[in-house]
């Protein structure tokens, strides 16, 4: 079914890969349900929500797509439906689902109509390792910030953490251990790191272990099937299910096209092409019934890299990662006992791995449009935390400056779509 030797992989391997993506994603549940409470949104509630969407969604993704692509809540769209939508314009979280509804609907007839197949076709080879470069830096900023080797400073923007701070030289010592288990080779290496620095941090008290293993998980009645679709079909709500539209296809093509190209997926050829479009109608689907579980916007997720990086190559893995987010509904408290440092070295090292993805570009005969879009793919996304920002920019001035020299022949109707799209994202920013 998932045809593992065609893809030269095994269960075990699978196994592996998927147990990976879920460690270095697993922290969507809990993190989901602090920013949706901000909201208004009962915890507990949704809590169990994200785990069940993860579960539903990362499940079809591995069955319908046969890719080592797991899904879920997205980061960022969470935020803006907590803080811009329902805390900054004063829209109930009901008539927000229901734009996150509506929105996914649109996100489903456009993948099944092979809208977005043929956009990420048209995406240049050397912007596409540009944009997997970018995702990195982006991924491993995220997790130097959230161990706090790097901190916020008021002169310099950014600077160095505290290495006197217990957690921050345990984080340190974790990405040790797992950039030296990945430099041998070792398979699971991701596993052992996350094991190995989570017993340091144990034994020597900077984590606490876990009070209890089993805990129920709450309902979901009171937010399941409460989204309100009427109050967002209104002229004054366009510009925001526009926003979520364009946000959640640039942050989802952004991914496959970084997860691809170190899975050697979604390239040219009939199969693999055929791969990516079911995963798109895989995702789009998973936003349409997030929304009427009660969650925001469902999306691909970057950790699968992780994976990826761990011998991932099928949908055997995300099915292996859905499988292992069921123990989030029972067992959070022992889950939220592996300490952070033990988790974000992961994403680092997946940033940096990713990062090499440099090296494949055609330095020698690269254009200006094309380094001018390359560079700031990868400036933006981490200096203004956001994939689509860094995409949006890049397709700008690579068009403007193909343009500009004449060079029309250059210039496919997908890219000038983008282009013009990014320049949507820009102006409703």
């Amino acid at each position: 079914m998932f045809k593992l030797k065609e893809h030269n992989t095994n269960i075990k391997q699978e196994f592996t890969a998927g147990f990976t993506t879920f460690l270095t994603m697993m922290y969507i549940v809990p993190v989901n349900g602090f920013i949706l409470a901000d909201a208004g949104l009962p915890m507990g509630a949704v809590v169990t929500a994200t785990a069940l969407i993860t579960i539903l969604a990362t499940l079809f993704s591995g069955l319908w797509g046969n890719t080592p692509i797991a899904m879920s809540v997205g980061m960022g769209l969470n935020a803006y439906f907590a803080y811009g939508l329902v805390l900054g314009m004063k829209i109930p979280w009901q008539t927000a689902l229901g734009i996150v509804f509506i929105s996914g609907v649109v996100f489903v007839i456009l993948s099944f109509t092979k809208f977005r197949v043929w956009i990420m076709q048209s995406i240049p080879m050397d912007l596409r390792r540009a944009i997997s470069a970018g995702i990195g830096a982006f991924i491993a900023f995220i997790g130097l910030k959230q161990m706090h080797m790097i901190v916020a400073n008021k002169d310099t923007f950014v600077a160095l953490g505290d290495f006197s701070n217990p957690e921050v030289l345990l984080g340190a010592f974790g990405l040790i251990v797992v950039l030296s288990l990945h430099a041998y080779r070792i398979r699971g290496a991701f596993i052992l790191a996350v094991l190995i620095t989570s017993v340091v941090g144990w034994i020597s008290g900077i984590a606490k272990l876990p009070e209890a293993v089993f805990s129920m998980p709450q309902s979901i009645t009171p937010i399941a099937m409460h989204l309100d679709i009427t109050s967002a079909l209104t002229l004054s709500l366009l510009p925001v299910i526009v926003t979520f539209l364009i946000t959640d296809m640039f942050d989802t093509l952004g991914t496959l096209t970084a997860v691809g190209a170190r899975a050697n997926l979604f390239q040219d050829g009939e199969d693999k092409d055929k791969a990516l479009e079911k995963t798109l109608e895989a995702d789009a689907v998973a936003t349409v019934a997030g929304s009427l579980l009660g969650v925001s916007t469902t999306t691909s997720f970057i950790e699968s890299a992780s994976g990826v990086e761990a011998g991932g190559r099928t949908g055997l893995s995300a099915v292996f990662t859905a499988l292992f987010f069921v123990s989030t509904l029972f067992m959070l408290p022992l889950f939220k006992a592996i300490p952070e440092p033990a988790i974000l070295p992961i994403l680092v090292a997946v940033g940096i791995l990713m990062f090499t993805e440099l090296g494949r570009i055609d330095f020698e005969n690269m254009d200006v449009a094309t380094a001018s879009g390359a560079f700031l793919a990868i400036i933006l996304m981490p200096l203004t935390f956001s994939i689509t920002n860094g995409l949006a920019a890049a397709f700008v001035v690579y068009t403007a400056v193909k343009l500009a020299k004449g060079e029309v022949k250059d210039l496919n109707l997908g890219v000038i779509l983008i282009a013009i799209i990014s320049l949507i994202i820009f102006i409703v920013h």
